[in-house]
């Protein structure tokens, strides 16, 4: 059997006999970023009551992070003390319903920070999907440094296409305890968690076969150059920061105790790829501050330079009201965004000009519009497609695709201890 990186856990939750659920969940705190009165409404409907609001920090605010976190930080002790109660080597089953009615099913558990490399090139078992912006990583090491607790909104994919892992945890979910089932705030739909204390050697067993030689060539043929158990899909910052945070404590307590320090581990929500709530959606591309007509000639000039293997990919440009396609026929990306990336990127180095990620082919013919821009609309990731470019490309290009609406994104709820 395959070394599996993931492990039960000693998962702490409040007592929702006590404690709303609708005021202790809150959602990732990289949503809204740009919206701050969603947060100021969050704090309202909290008021003095339990919530994980308390115990995190809400990216709108970062920049004020050096007086939020020692108040979060006290926070988290005195909810171990009076808040929290642990469930210890469990792992936990949950169903999401949507603002669409579909509900997605996840795995609470934690994973191994030593199976998780977010550099490039990375060929680990737990790997970021999309390149990860290191300047990113110090602020949230400073939120994390002197944390006695984490809660995660971290999810990772498994690409169980024969649905051997969580499905079969779904159907016999009736002999759980369910321990959460609440409403959650601001439109989130509603959750529900089921305790799991054993089955553990089932759930290893069946991660283990995804990433079998067997399924890894019938998955992605058989000149694979890694296994790649545990993608990305939500929160690769979070668990880029905790990595970083576990390698600190490594450097100064020694490998030893590192070992077994629960910093070594993170809290994650395991989803399966092939669910049927969960949705890819593209991430478009307008620059700005550019002359269109000489970026479709030099677009055009590249898609006959690039000789590669792959299938050939179409690019739609918008220019004002018209439009005109260029047609890749030998890229090396095994994705269209990928190969549109790689110009963009080049262009502006060499010429100048912005590039903004967009939702939306309205929005892209919108922005396009304007004087000296150009937006560009091309088919989206499949979802299929995910593992086997991180696989064989690496890390995608920054802002690839989007799993889901932000207010279907994961609100915080279980948390586990991190320090002795």
């Amino acid at each position: 059997m395959n070394k599996i990186p993931c492990y039960p856990a000693d998962i702490m939750l409040p007592d929702f006999s006590v404690v709303d659920g609708q005021k202790w969940a809150v959602i990732a705190c990289d949503q809204y970023t740009s919206e701050p009165e969603y947060w100021e409404e969050t704090k309202k409907i909290v008021g003095d009551s339990p919530s994980t609001l308390s115990i995190i920090i809400p990216e709108v605010y970062l920049s004020s992070s050096d007086t939020i976190i020692p108040k979060v930080n006290q926070k988290m002790l005195e909810y171990e003390k009076s808040v929290l109660k642990t469930y210890k080597n469990s792992m936990i089953y949950t169903e999401r319903l949507q603002r669409d009615g579909r509900v997605k099913r996840g795995l609470i558990a934690m994973v191994d920070l030593e199976d998780y490399d977010f550099s490039k090139g990375s060929t680990s078992l737990i790997r970021a999907t999309e390149g990860t912006v290191l300047e990113r990583i110090p602020p949230r090491v400073k939120v994390r440094r002197d944390a006695s607790i984490e809660s995660p909104h971290i999810m990772v994919l498994i690409d169980d296409d024969k649905k051997t892992v969580i499905e079969p945890i779904a159907d016999k979910k009736e002999s759980l305890e369910k321990i959460y089932d609440f409403t959650l705030m601001q439109g989130g739909g509603s959750v529900k968690g089921y305790l799991i204390k054993d089955r553990f050697d089932k759930i290893t067993s069946a991660l283990s076969d995804i990433i079998s030689d067997e399924n890894a060539e019938r998955l992605y043929g058989k000149n694979a150059p890694s296994k790649l158990l545990f993608a990305v899909g939500d929160g690769n910052h979070s668990l880029a920061t905790a990595r970083t945070s576990y390698l600190e404590i490594k450097e100064k307590l020694g490998e030893e105790v590192a070992k077994n320090h629960p910093s070594r581990y993170a809290l994650v929500e395991i989803t399966n790829l092939h669910d049927d709530a969960l949705e890819f959606e593209p991430i478009y591309r307008v620059m700005f501050g550019v002359s269109p007509s000489n970026v479709i000639e030099e677009l055009k000039a590249y898609a006959n330079s690039v000789k590669g293997s792959e299938t050939a990919q179409t690019i739609e440009c918008i220019v004002g009201e018209t439009s005109q396609t260029v047609v890749v026929n030998s890229p090396e990306k095994q994705l269209t965004v990928g190969t549109l990336q790689d110009f963009i990127d080049g262009y502006i180095k060499k010429h100048g000009g912005e590039v903004d990620y967009i939702h939306g082919v309205d929005s892209v013919k919108a922005l396009a519009s304007k004087e000296g821009a150009i937006g560009f609309i091309f088919s989206g990731m499949e979802k299929s497609q995910l593992f086997k470019t991180v696989i064989f490309d690496g890390a995608l290009p920054r802002k690839t695709f989007s799993i889901g609406h932000a207010y279907d994104k994961r609100y915080y709820i279980e948390c586990r201890k991190i320090k002795f």
